[in-house]
């Protein structure tokens, strides 16, 4: 039987996201396990946990919706959500090693973009993908309901992305940053090696064919496109080279400080650092800089819905920091210069951003703000130090270190 209909919007709270964890729950185990794939449509989401936008921003982090699921089921039986909650740990491992894969898709966007504008024709196909008038069942409403909502089961993005490489034969980088501004969990590292293993370059030369038969079966036959490529040739490209170390991270740190949030992280309740020294907080503002045409409304309202809801969780664990009365800030030393000196802080703490715009606009932040003798201080949860390093080949010699992250978070 179908799952019951859900018809619940995302609202950007973290009150929101443990309440759709708690709801959840019960479907966590075996139940998960046997009707994930299956993609009912946008009012029956019941079969997977709809927990991504949350997990995305840690309004709930990744140690919560798994301490909560293996305390209701038990490794065993939750098994396959656990993994599926760390692909995307794994994910941003990988993508924090090899840097330049993140580099090349930037630049290939660029250079498709500046062929849309040479190539009328590119042009009118891009446009009519993106907006569903391409004929093909399934893809068009899979484009109609991710920039009507914001969301797409993950067996839909498979599809959609493969018919729109193989099929439409459209550059995969202008259907992944399509995905970035209208997903509401859309993550750099997630969204951009998912959009690669489809066309076969991040395991090379291993493709993922949409087929007839596939789609019917797991969308229950709603739909059953017609004219779809058979015939499927990985895309090619240049080695991508050995991983890097990665980065460090401030251990520790000493005195007052303005605490700068992300997108990337919104977890007040669970960063690891001393909050008597917080004097001052911020969000940061990247809705201009997650792709060269922004990002949807319904995103850009998601994110700062968020963090309003960051600033306002602040007031328990940090009672004496300033928070702006709009508490957005651009990644600018133009924007942060002034704030910081309002407050008057020199020390500016921000915790980890993971390869994508934040880490780019930190990057470009920090040597400005030297300059005026601020120090920027960065941290790094346990999660990801203990995980991320573990993510040098593929998702299966990661997936056998599951156990043993678990047992060094206390969650087993």
């Amino acid at each position: 039987m179908p799952p019951e209909p859900d018809p619940t919007p995302f609202e950007p709270t973290r009150k929101a996201a443990l309440s759709r964890l708690h709801a959840f729950l019960p479907r966590a185990g075996v139940a998960y396990a046997d009707d994930r794939n299956f993609d009912h449509g946008p009012a029956r989401r019941s079969n997977v946990s709809v927990l991504s936008p949350y997990i995305r921003r840690r309004l709930l982090t990744e140690r919560e919706a798994c301490a909560a699921v293996l305390d209701q089921h038990g490794f065993a039986e939750a098994g396959k959500f656990i993994q599926e909650v760390l692909w995307r740990t794994y994910w941003k491992g990988w993508l924090e090693m090899r840097p330049g894969v993140w580099s090349r898709y930037l630049r290939g966007l660029d250079n498709q973009r500046e062929m849309m504008e040479r190539d009328g024709g590119l042009r009118r196909d891009v446009r009519a993908a993106m907006e569903g008038r391409t004929g093909i069942e399934g893809f068009d409403d899979w484009a109609q309901e991710l920039t009507g909502t914001g969301y797409l089961h993950n067996h839909a993005r498979m599809w959609f992305a493969s018919i729109w490489i193989f099929t439409l034969r459209l550059p995969w980088e202008l259907g992944a940053d399509f995905f970035l501004r209208h997903l509401l969990d859309g993550d750099p590292a997630s969204n951009t090696l998912s959009w690669r293993w489809v066309a076969g370059l991040q395991t090379r030369g291993k493709t993922y064919a949409a087929s007839r038969d596939n789609i019917a079966r797991y969308t229950g036959g709603r739909f059953s496109p017609t004219g779809l490529a058979t015939k499927i040739a990985a895309l090619e490209e240049d080695d991508v080279g050995p991983a890097r170390p990665l980065p460090a991270m401030d251990e520790s740190f000493a005195g007052d400080c303005a605490l700068l949030l992300t997108e990337d992280d919104l977890g007040v309740e669970t960063l690891p650092l001393e909050w008597r020294g917080v004097r001052a907080a911020a969000v940061a503002d990247l809705s201009d800089g997650v792709s060269p045409e922004g990002v949807s409304a319904l995103v850009r309202d998601f994110g700062r819905g968020a963090a309003l809801d960051a600033i306002a969780r602040l007031k328990e664990p940090a009672p004496d920091a300033a928070v702006l009365d709009a508490p957005m800030v651009r990644l600018t030393a133009s924007d942060i210069l002034p704030w910081l000196g309002k407050q008057g802080q020199r020390m500016l703490l921000i915790p980890e951003t993971p390869v994508g715009p934040a880490a780019d606009a930190v990057a470009r932040l920090a040597p400005a703000l030297a300059k005026e003798g601020v120090e920027v201080k960065r941290i790094r949860r346990s999660w990801d130090a203990r995980a991320w390093p573990h993510a040098t080949k593929g998702f299966f010699p990661f997936k056998e270190r599951i156990p043993e992250l678990l047992r060094a978070e206390g969650l087993a």
